[in-house]
């Protein structure tokens, strides 16, 4: 443990969520001594019940509570079934088409997020993370440029209390009372400004075994549907609705989100012997702006961003949690790495930054991508185009460069061969209800896969077997224990 003093700590962190518990967790298992304060009292309401390989097989691995998601007993799922594109017919991609993520690591979960959150929170608690619950942070403390704590109020009414630490990281998500502490602006997407409107159902349809556990997500005139199954009868149910479809939520949620179900004849299907639950932590009908962000920047001297706080894409593939969770790997293995001295401060928080950017901004060009399998005349894309100043620019790209903003220079594949591949599958005629297609053999989709399959290898076999080669010029790499970072073979400090 360093030595810090009595009152103050190695890491302070905000938000006991995904994000927050995961680098709590990684640093304390380091030796370090860190406190982590959630402003809720866990269990708590989250909405995101969709995870990925990487978080199951990877993440939560590294963090030791694999026995413990089993024993929770969480729905299986095994890939993603769509209604999308031209396709009038459903069709199915499998995790398990991937070599590389083939047995238990094709699988992921669905999870009632109350209950997955508590389980990460508590396991923090075990490895020796002090977290304390009901605390809100209301600014940083900050000393000769550098964040060196945080102040918060301890308890509804509570006094004011200064606590000092090296690092602070803000995982707090997107209502986060700190992120602009790090300076700069979060760039919201000009087209990607959804809304959702979601509630849960008791009794809906599930897909054919062995897809009975995969989320399934149905494009329709004014947005897309998901159907997540959290269990054999509890079905999460949401509508993405799009930019110029938002007055539909307007006034009685519930006369909104049935008169939305009513539109999209496979959801209606699904829900048709199914009835909303209307009591507990469940019953409410909400929404939520679903409005993707980009901020300007991640880090200063001292201090973090992780998953929302920094960055949030469109959910259509359930990156949010494994965004939050390989940001808290990420920045864990930046503090890591400057407690154990050794590497300079700022090659750590640009090896952070860089690879979070580099990780959202595939799994953002490849939404973009899968938005265009539907594209009509009055899609996104072409919307850019009549706004465009650049009359020589096809559709796509004019859309690429408003989502991505004036000053971002998004290098987005939307028209790369990769996508055209991408299109080529999802447009395939459908012959049988639900049939598999290979998504995961397309160039963009294992683009968007390749970290989280690195963090699962790291899990499973204890070392970095196919990440030795910088991701920048002069970068770092994770060093054998994927805990921190160290120079490549033959790299030099500078």
């Amino acid at each position: 443990m360093s030595d810090t003093g009595e009152d103050s700590y190695d890491l302070v962190v905000v938000g006991g969520g995904p994000s927050g518990s995961t680098v709590a967790t990684l640093v304390a298992m380091q030796g370090h001594r860190v406190l982590l304060l959630e402003k809720e009292q866990f269990p708590r309401y989250q909405i995101g019940e969709s995870l990925l390989p990487s978080t199951v097989h990877g993440i939560c691995r590294l963090l030791g509570v694999t026995e413990e998601l089993k024993a929770a007993a969480f729905m299986v799922k095994r890939g993603g079934t769509f209604r999308w594109g031209r396709n009038e017919q459903p069709w199915t991609f499998a995790f398990g088409i991937s070599p590389r993520m083939s047995g238990d690591a094709a699988t992921a979960y669905q999870v009632e997020r109350m209950r997955f959150d508590q389980i990460l929170l508590d396991n923090a608690r075990r490895k020796g993370v002090e977290v304390r619950e009901q605390v809100s942070v209301l600014d940083v403390v900050e000393q000769d440029g550098r964040v060196v704590g945080v102040r918060t109020a301890v308890g509804p009414g509570g006094a004011p209390q200064e606590i000092r630490a090296r690092w602070v990281v803000d995982a707090s998500g997107h209502k986060s009372r700190i992120h602009r502490r790090v300076g700069g602006d979060r760039e919201y997407s000009e087209f990607f400004r959804n809304l959702a409107l979601f509630g849960y159902f008791e009794g809906g349809r599930r897909l054919p075994a062995p897809n009975q556990g995969n989320i399934l997500a149905a494009a329709f005139k004014s947005g897309w549907f998901w159907y997540i199954p959290l269990t054999d009868t509890l079905t999460s149910v949401g509508v993405v609705l799009r930019s110029d479809a938002l007055d539909r939520a307007q006034g009685d949620r519930e006369a909104a989100l049935t008169g939305l179900i009513a539109e999209c004849p496979l959801i209606a299907e699904f829900l048709t012997d199914a009835k909303r639950v209307e009591t507990g932590p469940y019953g409410e009908i909400r929404v939520r702006k679903d409005w993707s962000y980009l901020k300007d920047r991640f880090t200063r001297p001292g201090m973090m961003l992780v998953g929302d706080a920094a960055c949030f894409i469109d959910p259509v593939f359930s990156s949010g949690v494994h965004l939050a969770t390989l940001s808290a790997l990420l920045a864990a293995r930046s503090i890591n790495t400057c407690l154990a001295g050794g590497v300079d401060e700022q090659e750590c928080l640009t090896e952070f930054e860089t690879r979070y950017r580099r990780e959202y901004r595939l799994f953002h060009d490849f939404l973009v991508a899968f938005y265009d399998t539907h594209e009509d005349e009055d899609s996104y894309f072409w919307k850019a185009k009549k706004v465009s100043d650049n009359p020589t620019a096809s559709a796509a790209e004019s859309f690429v460069e408003l989502v991505g903003g004036v000053g971002l220079r998004e290098n987005a594949l939307i028209a790369s061969a990769g996508a055209q591949e991408l299109a080529a599958v999802v447009d395939k005629e459908v012959e049988v209800l639900g049939e598999d297609r290979d998504l995961l053999h397309t160039p963009m989709m294992r683009g968007v896969l390749r970290e989280g399959v690195r963090v699962q290898a790291q899990a499973a076999t204890g070392g970095n077997t196919d990440e030795q080669t910088p991701v920048r010029d002069g970068g770092l790499v994770p060093s054998r224990d994927g805990m921190h970072w160290t120079w490549p073979a033959g790299g030099t400090a500078k």
